[in-house]
């Protein structure tokens, strides 16, 4: 899947951020879905590591609604993370294909897997797009998290 696909309703495009009206609706998207709608305090919503990462914007039409990031986290593994789509884009798709374009973004940089902290209740969301939970479940943000990862060999 292209970082640029059109959708069947919509045109749909997933690219990589880029400058600073990008990054600010990266920003914007994920304060109203993580720290507006499920209560995450905004300290624990930014972090160091969004300088680090390589975030994916979600447009429909041109506007921005949705959006996910990937740190490389060790040699060969990214952590894919913050995955955050408005509530007027749910169920067109937009998660699903922001989940593809980080395993695609992850294969350019030459990993081999990709892992993330799943709320569980995404867990079928995930496990339909090939990966597969393992460990204890834990809190983050005071919501019930479990690991998951996806082999891309």
């Amino acid at each position: 899947m292209s970082l640029s696909e059109a959708g069947a309703a919509t045109s749909q495009q997933i690219r990589l951020a880029a400058g600073e009206h990008d990054l600010a609706a990266v920003f914007v998207i994920r304060g109203a879905v993580f720290v507006a709608e499920q209560n995450v305090p905004v300290e624990e919503e930014w972090d160091l590591r969004d300088t680090e990462a390589d975030h994916l914007l979600a447009l429909h039409d041109g506007v921005p609604v949705g959006t996910v990031r990937m740190v490389v986290e060790q040699e060969g593994v990214g952590l894919l993370g913050r995955l955050a789509v408005l509530p007027r884009a749910r169920g067109t798709g937009t998660g699903k294909a922001l989940v593809l374009a980080v395993e695609e973004r992850a294969r350019e940089r030459g990993l081999r897997s990709v892992e993330l902290h799943a709320q569980t209740q995404a867990l079928g969301f995930y496990e339909a797009l090939g990966y597969t939970a393992h460990g204890e479940e834990f809190l983050d943000a005071g919501i019930p998290h479990l690991h998951m990862e996806r082999d891309l060999r």
